[in-house]
């Protein structure tokens, strides 16, 4: 086998780039959009449609996610358990109008604000700070995330190391999901509690900290332990990390419609329709 079989090479950067230390580029080489007035564009397309549609969906389903994470209450029904509460931690200290998913809801809630393709939405939408591609923007000195505060989006990685301890734990609950009294269950919240673990999970695996971590930052995969391995599982996390904004959006609708459900069953809005097979067919209403 050629040594060089895994071997990748880092692309040079273009004859173009501004040498390191050259300070700002001219704004001629940043584009148009950067010397036009604000919302200013020859865009003759439906440009506001995106940011618009990202605005709402990002006040809708983090507005929903605050509220649920700060009620404390209607987060467990029968086997069921909240993902936004899980792992749930209610020490003895802990006053009880505090809700006790803030205690680990720092974790995935850093994870997600710091995590790449959230930065562009929000910035683009609650900053403005590019609208769109080719529209004016308000402000003209944005040069990056290299300095304070937005350096401080550099512990994404971090607060990915850390998430990775929560998905064991989302996955013993769904193992719970579908057990009950020593029976496999199957609900409409186990099925709920499935899909947003498993959104979550391709959410956090497909991200960039772990493709990195993975392969990402080696030049040649022949060339250290377990080189052929870690070059398979690269390509792997590369493939899902193609769809790394897909997957952050829909984890978020996951996790929320999750615990949408177990709260609506825990209230008695709805009832919640197992299937055991304690009985051949047998459905009942989840204790």
């Amino acid at each position: 086998m050629p040594r060089d079989r895994y071997r990748t090479f880092s692309s040079a950067a273009p004859a173009s780039a501004a040498p390191a230390g050259a300070g700002p580029m001219p704004a001629g080489a940043r584009g148009r959009a950067h010397t036009e007035s604000f919302a200013q564009t020859e865009r003759s397309d439906w440009w506001w449609l995106k940011p618009l549609s990202q605005a709402l969906g990002l006040a809708v389903l983090g507005g929903y996610a605050t509220w649920a994470a700060l009620q404390g209450q209607h987060y467990e029904y029968g086997n069921y358990l909240s993902p936004f509460y899980s792992p749930l931690l209610r020490p003895s200290w802990l006053p009880k109008w505090v809700s006790p998913a803030l205690l680990i809801l720092w974790a995935p809630g850093g994870f997600r604000a710091t995590c790449y393709y959230y930065r562009r939405a929000y910035y683009r939408v609650f900053f403005l700070d590019p609208v769109a591609c080719a529209v004016g923007e308000p402000r003209k000195g944005y040069q990056g995330e290299a300095k304070f505060p937005l350096i401080l989006q550099n512990v994404h990685r971090f607060f990915f190391i850390v998430t990775l301890v929560f998905l064991p734990i989302l996955w013993w609950d769904v193992f719970r999901a579908f057990t009950a009294d020593g029976h496999f269950v199957v609900g409409g919240g186990s099925l709920a509690i499935l899909a947003s673990t498993t959104l979550l999970s391709c959410y956090s695996l497909s991200c960039h900290s772990f493709r990195h971590l993975i392969g990402g930052r080696l030049d040649c995969f022949s060339c250290v332990v377990a080189g052929g391995p870690r070059h398979k599982t690269w390509s792997v996390i590369s493939r899902l990390n193609e769809h790394h904004m897909g997957f952050a959006w829909w984890s978020l609708v996951g996790v929320c419609f999750a615990d949408f459900y177990v709260r609506m069953c825990s209230m008695g809005i709805i009832h919640d329709v197992v299937w055991t097979f304690r009985q051949a067919m047998d459905v009942s209403p989840n204790p």
